[in-house]
């Protein structure tokens, strides 16, 4: 240790080399030590600088201005500066870009300037790579806010183009079940088509629904909700995909009633969601079990299957949007990888969590889903209504809407109610139309030829037949800017297609006898 000690260099060898250049000045800049490094890089002998230079005549004009109207001011009120990016003139005449810090220090009396100096070239060229990587991250940000904008129109628009084929059929199937058909052959082939219109649609709320809670957009309808019901027509809702597979489907349900504060839709969602999955990768003739059971402030439903397994390495990411185990042409019931996505975003949402469980390829799966329960015990909710009688309404309708199936069947579900229907296909036809039937409400499209739904309803605004009928948007664009630009052009409520015909009904009740 003393031999290492013996071999450390003195303090005036460390001073005159230090890794930086060190100075000590007068308070009126004059240089009266200077360190071998910083006279190496400025190319002066120390016997030129001491008592014969000042600090701001190495300076560049800019410096020098700078030095007068920033340095100066700052040692005399503060005492010190730091890092300071000055330009020094070397002997040679080439400038040099320094780092400054400086103490102003009292010693016998007499006030001193002490400094350290840095290089600071390669300084600059790391600050020229950093903003030149942030102009590259900008660049890359606003491309992918394109992207996540165009990924946002395309979702908008594939659902639109969707929903406008759903509607006639959510339609045709309504006059069927307002027919009270007695053969059942037929009485079967309306619940086929209903369950596969149901199943359509369910598809597209989902791709609409991600897209909202990606952008933090999606708001909860929460009111009290017993869970077993919804768990019931969740089962329902996938019974006949898993006994077309041939699967045999075991629940365990909590014998007691269980009341959440929650969005029933939603919640149907997510338990149809993981059931749907389960049927999906699970092969031909396999189990599925479904189970509630509460814990301590929480309810948890198990989702398990005798499938395909999940590997390790995929547990993290099934969750992700538009994740699927395999590639989506080799399962014949391959999803659109957003199932599982919605289920969490929702979970969440209702302060939940939803987690998947393996033992590997082959072994099968296990999702759990975690809600809470409410402190206090909830009081049951009053089930809405949902019979429909033929014959029972009264009022004046028209429906206009470019989509001859669309007008035609929603105006024949709605003549077989009682209602008095008209119908155009245009917009021009729909305001002469409007102009002579004097309709109390009318269900308008906002896609129509010539001349689109917003202007066709300034226009009835306008005029004496339709100034205070009552105006729905019936559309396929579903987006909150959509429901925005329908409310600034006139219309008093939005329904996105295919729409629910009790919902419709039911508003349409509400609206004329508040007329």
């Amino acid at each position: 240790m003393r031999d290492a000690m013996a071999s450390l260099p003195d303090a005036n060898t460390l001073f005159q080399h230090a890794a930086c250049g060190l100075l000590l000045c007068a308070s009126d800049g004059t240089i009266l030590q200077a360190n071998a490094t910083f006279c190496g890089w400025l190319g002066y002998g120390a016997g030129e600088l001491i008592g014969h230079k000042k600090l701001q005549d190495l300076l560049t004009i800019g410096g020098r201005v700078f030095h007068q109207t920033h340095w100066l001011p700052l040692m005399q009120v503060q005492g010190s500066v730091s890092e300071v990016l000055l330009d020094m003139r070397q002997r040679q005449g080439q400038s040099v870009p320094m780092l400054f810090n400086a103490v102003r220090r009292v010693h016998d009396g007499v006030r001193y300037d002490e400094i350290a100096v840095f290089v600071a070239s390669d300084r600059r060229k790391y600050e020229q790579q950093l903003q030149l990587a942030r102009r590259e991250a900008g660049v890359l940000n606003d491309q992918l806010a394109a992207a996540d904008r165009r990924k946002d129109e395309f979702l908008a628009t594939l659902a639109h183009e969707l929903r406008n084929p759903l509607a006639p059929m959510r339609n045709v199937l309504e006059v069927l079940r307002l027919a009270q058909l007695e053969d059942p052959q037929l009485c079967w082939a309306r619940d086929v088509l209903g369950r596969q219109v149901g199943h359509m649609t369910h598809l597209v709320d989902d791709l609409m629904e991600v897209s909202r809670i990606t952008r933090g957009r999606l708001e909860l309808r929460r009111a009290s909700v017993e869970l077993a019901p919804v768990v019931e027509a969740a089962l329902h809702s996938v019974a006949s995909l898993a006994a077309q597979c041939g699967h045999q489907v075991h629940v365990e349900q909590w014998p007691q009633a269980i009341w959440l504060d929650a969005d029933a839709t939603r919640l149907g969602q997510m338990i149809a969601n993981l059931l749907t999955n389960a049927v999906k990768y699970t092969p031909a003739n396999g189990s599925i079990w479904l189970a509630v059971a509460c814990a301590p402030g929480e309810v948890r439903l198990t989702v398990r299957d005798s499938g395909i397994g999940i590997a390790p390495e995929h547990l993290d990411t099934v969750f992700d949007l538009f994740s699927q185990l395999e590639p989506a042409l080799s399962r014949a019931q391959g999803g659109l990888g957003i199932g599982l996505s919605l289920v969490r975003g929702l979970a969440e949402l209702h302060g939940g969590t939803v987690s998947a469980h393996s033992g590997g390829v082959g072994q099968g799966s296990t999702f759990e889903l975690r809600l809470p329960l409410p402190a206090v015990p909830l009081e049951p909710a009053v089930a809405p209504d949902r019979r429909l009688l033929a014959g029972t309404r009264e009022g004046k309708v028209l429906v206009i809407d470019d989509s001859a199936d669309a007008a035609e069947s929603l105006a024949l579900a709605l003549d077989i109610l009682g209602y008095e229907v008209r119908t155009a296909y245009d917009g021009a036809a729909g305001v002469a139309a409007a102009q002579t039937f004097l309709p109390q409400v009318i269900l308008l499209d906002i896609g129509l030829p010539h001349m689109n739904g917003y202007d066709v309803a300034r226009q009835l605004r306008r005029e004496p037949c339709g100034k205070d009928a009552i105006l729905v948007a019936v559309t396929g664009w579903g987006q909150d800017k959509d429901r925005k630009m329908a409310s600034d052009a006139g219309f008093d409520l939005h329904l996105t297609k295919p729409v629910d015909f009790y919902e419709l009904d039911a508003v349409l009740q509400k609206m004329l006898q508040a007329q």
